[in-house]
C-alpha cells in the first residue's frame, strides 16, 4: 500500500540545495532510550538520551525525561525481553551527568495488563531514583476498566477517586495528563469524553496565556495517521483551548517512533517505545512489531529520518539504520 508524501506526517526539512537535513529529532537511540525535556524560558526543548550521550549531556536548566511503550509481558520478535531494553533506558537516565527533575511514561507500561508486569514494570523504572508521571496506553486498560493501572502505579489517580486525567506545576510549566485510550472510537482512535474536556476547560480557566503548557497522552493528539488509529477523535475539541497559550508542548506515544508538528504555537512529539518498533505511517499493511532480527534490532531503531516536501504540509517519515554518528 502506497501513499502520497503529503498524506504522512511530517519529520525533515531539506537545506538549501535539496539535500535531507537531519534534524534533532531524526537521529534516535537504539530500543532502551528515552527522551530529555529541558525546558528553558518556559520553552521544553528535546534530544535523545543513549548510554553515549548521558555522559556527556550537562543539563542547566529544569528537564523532564519521557519513555514510554515499555510493553512488559510481550515476548515475540522482535524483543522478546523488553524489560532489558526498559532497564538499559533506566540505566541512561541514572547515568545523566544532572538528574531530571522527574520522569512521564506516555503508556502501554505493560502489555496485557496483568499484575506482574504492573510490578515488573514499577519495580524496574523505580531504580531512576525520581517521581513518575504516568498516563496509560490502551494495553494497560485491557481489564477490569484500567482498575490495575489506575490503582496500582500513578499516586495522582488514587487522590482523584474516578477522575483518570490530573495537573500538576513545575517551576512555572502547567502539566496535563490526559487518557485517551478508554473507550476508543472507529478504527482504535482515542477518546477524551465530555467529562474530561470538561475539566481540562476548568483547569486552564484563568491561567495567564503566558503559561508554558505541557500536555501527555498515550495516543497522538493530532492526526498523525488515522488510518491505523494514529489520533483522538474529538482532539480538536481539547486544542482550541490551548490556542491562547503562548507556548504549548503536546507528548505522546503509541505510535513507537519519533514524529513531530508543528501548528501555531503548538508543538506536537511522538516519542520512540523501549520494546519495538513500528513500520512509519503507511509503509506497511498495518501497525504492529516489526520483526528484524535481533542482530539489527538496534540499527533499525537506531535512525529515523524525516522529510519535508516542498510546498506540502506534512512531512514523510523513514526508518534508516543508525550506522554510524549520532549528529
Amino acid at each position: 500500500m502506497t501513499h502520497d508524501p503529503k498524506d504522512l506526517p511530517d519529520a525533515q526539512e531539506l537545506d538549501d540545495h535539496g539535500k535531507r537535513r537531519r534534524t534533532a529529532l531524526s537521529c534516535m537511540a537504539w530500543a532502551g532510550a528515552g527522551v530529555l525535556w529541558t525546558v528553558s524560558g518556559g520553552v521544553p526543548v528535546s534530544s535523545i538520551i543513549s548510554s553515549a550521550q548521558a555522559a556527556e549531556k550537562k543539563t542547566s536548566s529544569f528537564s523532564f525525561v519521557q519513555i514510554s511503550d515499555s510493553h512488559i509481558g510481550f515476548s515475540k520478535d522482535p524483543n522478546t525481553e523488553p524489560m532489558s531494553t526498559l532497564e538499559e533506558a533506566i540505566n541512561c537516565v541514572s547515568a545523566m551527568p544532572k538528574q531530571p527533575a522527574f520522569m512521564i511514561h506516555t503508556g502501554d507500561v505493560t502489555h496485557l495488563s496483568k499484575p506482574a508486569e504492573f510490578d515488573t514494570a514499577d519495580q524496574i523504572i523505580r531504580k531512576a531514583g525520581m517521581q513518575v508521571h504516568y498516563v496509560p496506553g490502551e494495553h494497560d486498560v485491557l481489564v477490569e476498566d484500567g482498575n490495575p493501572f489506575f490503582s496500582r502505579l500513578p499516586a495522582q489517580y488514587g487522590r482523584s477517586g474516578d477522575r483518570h486525567w490530573y495537573s500538576f506545576d513545575e517551576s512555572g510549566v502547567h502539566f496535563i495528563g490526559l487518557t485517551n485510550v478508554i473507550d476508543l472510537k472507529g478504527g482504535g482512535l482515542g477518546f477524551l469524553g465530555d467529562a474530561q474536556l470538561a475539566w481540562l476547560k476548568a483547569d486552564l480557566q484563568g491561567r495567564s496565556s503566558s503559561t508554558p503548557i505541557v500536555v501527555f497522552a498515550h495516543i497522538p493528539l493530532w492526526a498523525l495517521y488515522p488510518q491505523w488509529g494514529w489520533g483522538t477523535d474529538d482532539s480538536a475539541q481539547a486544542l482550541a483551548l490551548f490556542k491562547r497559550f503562548g507556548s504549548v508542548t503536546v507528548l505522546n506515544g503509541h505510535v513507537h517512533q519519533v514524529a513531530q508538528k508543528v501548528e501555531g504555537d503548538m508543538r506536537f512529539y511522538s516519542a520512540m517505545s523501549t520494546a519495538f518498533p513500528q513500520p512509519a505511517p503507511g509503509a506497511a499493511s498495518g501497525p504492529g512489531p516489526m520483526k528484524v532480527g535481533a542482530d539489527k534490532l538496534r540499527s533499525m531503531l537506531g535512525l529515523r529520518e524525516v522529510t519535508h516536501v516542498q510546498g506540502r504540509e506534512y512531512l514523510a517519515i523513514v526508518d534508516t539504520p543508525l550506522a554510524g554518528d549520532r549528529a
